[in-house]
């Protein structure tokens, strides 16, 4: 019998009044079939009130059919919340699993209301009472969830309801539990926003990855390290270290991944946990090694040094490695790794042997800058040290020393400083490279040397400063030079950074005390480099002090000291983000919107983000709103994306601060990405009305672009070297497009700015140093901070014994697309081409009857040639060319003619020309994959396609990474195995008390630079014929 076509609901309603419950109880029933039709029907007052009514009485059994109805009848009112309340009492007749629009918009409003609920209940830490209806329908929704496979979904749900029995129960019950937990480390990671919650999460993914058969040693440790539990990263490296080769290699592997993170406290710390495991440790032979550097480097005052020797060499020590048992050469090899002397020195040997700077560009910025200007001149020197940061390369500065001795007073400090960036990590002879302007007992040099020295090395030893502190401190007690203070304070920070060292703190805060404005600013920053991340009590006294000094320098120090201290401590930061971005001081407002963006780096926090963004467009101090700005680009570090997106409109500004904090937040976020969004938001910027717009906008555009194919890049290129050689460009500008060039091919066109490590975590060093680099605004020299941001973009598999093996990976792309820019072989400056000689039309006209004469004569005599009668084929019109210009272009073209016919003969060209078209015809087109030999260069954007190929000898013990230090398994370890053999720098001496012609050779093919020709000899102008 077919259906009958239902017109209305008014005799369904009807039925609602009779007495019969089995009457009422059909049309509910029917009702609830038709009420997505008619539910405007039903939704009359007389009619919803009964649907309630029968809800209400207990007494009628089909009270959850009732909530049902009146449920979709206020859904389609637009009341959720009391759709959601009747879709409650139904009970199980709310079926979840339906895909109707109505059952999954009452299901997301559920999911909110319990999430609201969950979050109030943790933000207060009182019970609150959940209606147990709303937590049924959630337990449901998860079983759904495990029902239909949707593991990752209800991990999101877990998550946000912060349910850890819940995820842990999902993580249980997936097929591919690793996958999983992979999966949850990098939402809580990325997504969970309360910072106590993300640590509670992280012990319990640490639980389940040691239950899994094969656990991820990497993830664990990186896990642990966040927890701060070096004592458990310890144990689980020295189990092992006990274990198989294989696990031998794993537990190199987890120590480089952990020493990306740049957590050097949290290292050392490990390392003196690891020291107690071991069962002997190969204390003898340490000390012997010590020793030696100690005797190394009593003698810096030697012209030359030796070169640095390799990381690891198993020849070495051997009877003393195996008297200490037999893992000791393995515990030796982690703590190489762990104190960073390997890694450190692997990069360095990279960063030579692979440096491919352009000196050509430098010497064209050198020729294209005013003697006199000495701004352009200190954005030269720091485009020279950050194009050979890294690579120990000071060709450019020992070819130009008279240039470079122009520099005088804060600019001397500042070229000294340079130098430090250069020789970068050169851990074991950073000291004695030094030593000429370093300061010395009983002698008096310049204090910009000395405090450009000082500040050198803590650049070379940045992080890694356990061997410079003592040197550092005593520099600092055994002056009261505020110059050489202030590199000492510098140096010091940088050494210590995040050490929470209380003797130097002590030693920082009386130098702070002293009042002076230029040691007290560098104090400031330094007491926060020292204790960044710690959220430390002491940075209370430093607030204080802030508000009792007069000297603006001192409180912007400390302003951005308090942001470092707060670094990644998210809601543990509000009191003091309030204390601050409420002072009528608006230097300590600008230091509250750092506090900002250092506590919630690459959170996209919602709430940081609206405070920001209400500072942009509020606050009285363009200084404070561009701040503000700016820091929106540390904030959403983790989402670059979306920078590009909220800070658009600001772009816009009619205030150029703010339009200046637009560019650098985007080139912040978005560096070395290339990403199109952000390109696009700066380029109008390039072409601003304002000087220091332009100059953030270039500066930023050379962030997003480093190490992005040439493609993308030239135009660029060639935007900055236009602006660098107009000399009407403000020097502001001229300043930002010579820094942009340096930035462009800094370390070599080998490194780019890395905020995050291969393993995705925020390296810490990088991302404070981009914050104190954003501050060469009121101070230069700290613009070479933008240097410890840079991380090699380089592929270095490691075997067994830490060497490099030879190897081949094959990159799926066309060679050219990642290759090297080619090098700029010729000077481009403009010169102007050669003019032609301006002749008088009289004087052409007697040179013509001149001519004709001598063509008459010629023919008489019978002596005619092909070049005469070329030459009376010319008539003269107007001015006309010289005839000396037509013999230099007759000479030129007869010197091509016999270089064209010097193998050929008369047919010379013809044939040259055939071979030209044979060799075009036959020239094959550019494969479509190349192979890499161990080391190389691969860039971020290459890794994707760069895989190691089947049947290789050497795979990696961790799959999926392509880039980076990565230890190699070997599948034949019996055969024997070839070596790369590494290019080690050396120690020579510096730029200023070497000889030019001993400068090393760069990496590149530079051809000589060529004398400009003479000017011409005088004359004087004889027209012809008068």
């Amino acid at each position: 019998m077919a259906a009958v076509a239902v017109s209305s609901a008014s005799g369904l309603l009807s039925l609602l009044d009779e007495d019969d419950e089995s009457l009422k109880l059909y049309a509910l029933q029917s009702l609830n079939k038709i009420v997505h039709e008619f539910w405007f029907q039903i939704a009359s007052q007389q009619a919803i009130a009964s649907v309630e009514a029968f809800y209400e009485d207990e007494d009628f059994s089909h009270r959850e059919l009732a909530a049902l109805v009146a449920s979709k009848v206020f859904y389609h009112l637009g009341e959720l919340d009391q759709a959601l309340t009747y879709a409650l009492g139904a009970g199980s007749l709310f079926d979840i699993t339906e895909s109707t629009e109505y059952v999954q918009t009452i299901l997301s409003r559920c999911v909110d209301l319990y999430l609201e609920q969950r979050h109030q209940e943790a933000a207060s830490n009182d019970k609150v009472d959940i209606d147990g209806r709303l937590v049924a329908i959630v337990e449901r929704m998860f079983e759904r969830c495990f029902t239909d496979g949707q593991f990752e979904q209800a991990v999101g749900i877990a998550l946000e309801a912060r349910r850890l029995d819940k995820l842990e129960q999902t993580i249980k019950s997936s097929p591919d539990m690793v996958k999983i937990l992979t999966y949850s480390l990098r939402v809580c990671q990325t997504l969970v926003i309360s910072r106590e919650f993300r640590q509670q999460v992280l012990r319990l993914l640490i639980k389940l990855y040691e239950s899994v058969p094969d656990p991820d040693w990497v993830n664990i440790c990186q896990c642990l390290m966040f927890l701060d539990d070096s004592q458990e990263v310890a144990k689980i490296l020295h189990n092992l270290i006990e274990g198989t080769e294989d696990n031998a290699l794993l537990a190199y592997q987890v120590c480089f991944d952990l020493f990306e993170n740049e957590m050097q406290s949290f290292l050392l710390k490990v390392g003196d946990h690891l020291d107690g495991l071991s069962p002997q440790p190969a204390a003898p032979a340490q000390q012997a090694a010590e020793g030696e550097q100690a005797s190394g480097g009593d003698n810096m005052e030697t012209d030359t040094a030796e070169p640095a020797q390799a990381p690891e060499t198993d020849s070495q020590d051997q009877p003393a490695a195996q008297q200490a048992g037999p893992h000791a050469q393995q515990y030796r090899r982690l703590k190489g790794i762990l104190t960073g002397s390997t890694p450190i020195q692997l990069y360095l040997e990279f960063l030579y042997t692979h440096n491919h700077a352009d000196l050509q560009i430098l010497r064209n910025m050198k020729g294209a800058v005013e003697a006199r200007n000495s701004v352009c001149h200190s954005a030269v020197i720091f485009a020279n040290a950050t194009m050979h940061s890294g690579t120990t390369v000071d060709a450019f500065l020992r070819e130009n020393l008279d240039w470079l001795s122009r520099a005088t007073n804060w600019a001397k400090f500042n070229a000294t400083a340079g130098l430090g960036v250069i020789h970068r990590g050169h851990l074991s002879q950073g000291k004695a490279l030094m030593a000429p302007y370093l300061p010395r007992d009983g002698g008096s040099g310049s204090p910009y040397s000395e405090g450009g020295a000082l500040y050198a090395l803590g650049l070379i030893h940045a992080n890694h400063g356990q061997d410079i502190r003592d040197f550092l401190l005593e520099s600092l007690r055994g002056t009261q030079n505020e110059v050489t203070q202030h590199g000492a304070c510098l140096g010091l920070g940088l050494a210590g950074l995040g050490s929470g060292d209380d003797e130097v703190f002590e030693d920082l805060k009386n130098v702070l005390y002293l009042d002076s404005a230029v040691a007290g600013e560098a104090a400031g920053l330094a007491l926060g480099l020292l204790h960044v991340g710690t959220a430390t009590e002491k940075a209370g006294e430093m607030l204080a002090y802030a508000h009792d000094t007069q000297h603006e320098k001192i409180i912007r120090g400390i302003a951005m000291g308090l942001a470092l201290i707060m670094y990644g401590r998210e809601e543990e930061a509000e009191t003091l983000i309030e204390q601050t971005s409420r002072d009528q001081d608006p230097i300590l407002r600008y230091g509250g919107m750092f506090v900002i963006g250092m506590a919630y780096r690459g959170t996209a926090n919602n709430a940081a983000i609206q405070k920001l963004l209400h500072f942009a467009v509020s606050d009285v101090s363009d200084d404070v709103r561009r701040a503000a700005v700016l820091c929106l680009g540390f904030v959403l570090l983790g989402v670059p994306e979306q920078c590009p997106r909220i800070v658009s409109l600001l772009s816009q500004s009619y205030n150029p601060h703010v339009r200046y904090g637009a560019a650098m937040a985007v080139g912040i976020c978005c560096s070395g990405t290339g990403m199109r969004d952000a390109v696009d938001l700066l380029h109008p910027l390039l072409t601003d009305t304002v000087d220091y717009v332009k100059q953030g906008a270039l500066i930023a555009t050379a962030l997003v672009l480093m190490q992005q194919p040439e493609s993308k890049v030239s135009a660029f290129r060639k935007l900055v070297d236009g602006k660098i050689g107009d000399k009407h460009e403000e020097v502001m500008s001229r300043m930002g497009a010579i820094m942009a060039a340096g930035i462009l091919d800094a370390g070599g066109r080998n490194v780019t700015v890395g905020l995050r490590s291969h393993s995705g975590y925020f390296r810490r060093t990088s991302v404070v140093a981009l914050a104190i680099f954003s501050q060469y605004w009121y101070w230069y020299p700290l613009s070479y901070f933008l240097t410890l941001t840079l991380q090699p973009t380089a592929l270095l598999g490691l075997n067994a014994e830490l060497q490099m093996p030879k190897l081949q990976v094959t990159s799926n792309c066309a060679p050219s697309m990642f290759a090297y820019p080619p090098p700029v072989t010729t000077e481009t400056k403009d010169t102007g081409a050669k003019l032609p000689t301006a002749v008088l039309s009289t004087t052409a006209k007697a040179k013509d009857k001149a001519k004709k004469k001598e063509a008459e004569k010629a023919v008489k005599e019978g002596r005619t040639t092909a070049d005469d009668a070329q030459e009376g084929t010319d008539k003269a019109e107007g001015m006309q060319v010289d005839s000396g210009d037509k013999a230099e272009a007759k000479t030129g073209g007869t010197d091509g003619e016999k270089d064209s016919t010097a193998d050929g003969g008369k047919d010379g060209s013809a044939e040259g020309q055939a071979e030209g078209q044979k060799a075009k015809a036959a020239k094959e087109p550019e494969p479509s994959s190349h192979s890499l030999d161990n080391p190389a260069r691969v860039v971020p954007a290459q890794e994707k396609l760069v895989k190691f190929p089947e049947g290789s000898r050497y795979m990696p013990i961790r799959s999926g990474r392509t880039a980076g230090i990565l230890l190699l398994k070997d599948s034949t370890p019996g055969e024997e195995a070839e070596m790369v053999s590494q290019g080690t720098p050396s120690a020579g001496p510096q730029a200023a008390q070497a000889a030019p012609g001993a400068a090393a050779q760069p990496q590149t093919n530079q051809q000589p630079e060529e004398d400009e020709p003479p000017p011409p000899e005088p004359f004087e102008f004889a027209p012809g014929g008068m």
